[in-house]
């Protein structure tokens, strides 16, 4: 798959990247839900630089794991 291939498999929303927080509002993906304890629960987004980058980790650790590879499941939980 390409990069907008697998862009194209989220689902897409003005927000504010955990690691960009400097380029203010711009779309972002969910990558993750914390849990804060004073305020329940907070949803972690990423922009398409850094889901991008989740990705490639994850398309290498299942290589090194000789399990396959699924795209557009950064943000779920292992299991």
């Amino acid at each position: 798959m390409d990069r907008q291939q697998i862009l194209d498999l989220y689902d897409w929303a003005l927000g504010v990247c955990f690691r960009h927080p400097s380029k203010g509002e711009v779309p972002t993906a969910v990558v993750g839900v914390i849990h804060p304890q004073a305020c329940g629960e907070r949803e972690v987004r990423g922009c398409a630089d850094c889901v991008i980058a989740m990705e490639d980790i994850r398309r290498e650790e299942a290589a090194r794991a000789g399990s396959e590879y699924q795209p557009g499941r950064v943000g779920e939980a292992a299991g």
